[in-house]
């Protein structure tokens, strides 16, 4: 082997995992809440998801590994599915139900602010919004679509072993992103310092991010027994998963200040804290309760034929057909 290919072999997968170290929960907080989903699944469930817990929870931040400078096509794709900035949009009402539309409408602003706004106009993109509930509504969807090719194979009386793995696949990217949007700082512009006008004081260091959802977590030794009891059991998850996505988005967000609050007693270097501690474990709950009801849901939607829609939503026919999208929203 050449010797900077075994140099490159030996150093980039440390590199790597040095540049998304800060990116999200930590890998410990990402497995604690995906094995906690798990494990709170109710007996009349997926129960054949707690025969992969250990691979779900060991790629519990592999999205994250999609995010690397080297890699920009899966980075420019991948990064903004983390993220959901709701200051940024605040003037979309309501928000639209489908990635694209969203990301025109985005466009159509900054067109409309950038001579008279540029500074906003300059985060004005998807990059600086965030692309979250898309990505976590499209593996939800096609989790939906592999435990019904469950099923069937069930049915069948065929091998399911495949897929199992390619359900559990989805769980990982379903439970990443649900697991990034129960963490406060995902959810507003302050993720990374406090941006703006600063009249209490709070940090504008990068680094708080990493502290709070990192080096703290850790810190504490999180477990799922710390947050099991807190999960409760299942309920009907009703009405629309979109607008309970964009609620529990809301929820993790109105949590964002006391983040930044909780910081300026000793920068989150106390593991003993109490408060600190309450906070890691309700979010980490609430994103192990989300996990778990939309796994639950996706189950259920899986035992019914699929819908047929017609006209196609990619059909020009369909009444809710968007020419500049070319097709219909969900």
């Amino acid at each position: 082997m050449h010797r900077f290919t075994r140099f490159a072999c030996a150093v980039l997968p440390a590199l790597a995992l040095h540049a998304t170290a800060a990116q999200a929960w930590s890998d410990r907080a990402h497995a604690v809440i995906d094995r906690a989903a798990i494990d709170a699944i109710p007996d009349d469930g997926p129960v054949f998801l707690r025969r992969h817990v250990d691979y779900i929870a060991a790629s519990s931040t592999l999205p994250d590994s999609w995010r690397g400078n080297a890699e920009n096509f899966s980075k420019i794709e991948e990064d903004p599915n983390h993220g959901w900035f709701r200051e940024q949009f605040a003037f979309l009402k309501p928000i639209p139900r489908s990635r694209y539309e969203f990301v025109i409408a985005l466009y159509k602003q900054y067109e409309r602010i950038k001579d008279t706004d540029p500074e906003t106009a300059r985060r004005t993109n998807v990059r600086w919004t965030g692309t979250l509930p898309y990505a976590a509504m499209e593996a939800y969807q096609r989790l939906i679509v592999c435990m019904r090719g469950l099923r069937a194979a069930q049915a069948a009386g065929q091998d399911t072993r495949f897929a199992e793995q390619n359900c559990a696949f989805q769980v990982i990217r379903l439970g990443h992103y649900v697991g990034d949007g129960a963490q406060p700082l995902h959810d507003s512009v302050n993720s990374d310092g406090w941006r703006g006008d600063n009249p209490k004081g709070y940090t504008r260091d990068r680094s708080i991010h990493g502290r709070f959802e990192g080096q703290f977590v850790d810190a504490i030794g999180l477990t799922t027994g710390d947050i099991a009891g807190r999960i409760g059991a299942p309920g009907h998850r009703g009405g629309d998963m979109f607008d309970a996505l964009l609620a529990f988005l809301d929820d993790a967000a109105g949590k964002m200040e006391t983040v930044y609050r909780l910081e300026q007693r000793d920068g989150f270097a106390n593991p003993a804290d109490k408060d600190v501690r309450e906070l890691v474990y309700r979010q980490t709950a609430a994103g192990a309760t989300m996990l778990r009801d939309m796994i639950c849901r996706a189950w259920a939607e899986s035992a019914r034929p699929p819908e047929r829609v017609q006209p196609s939503p990619i059909d020009p026919a369909n009444p809710r057909y968007n020419p500049e999208t070319g097709s219909a929203p969900g």
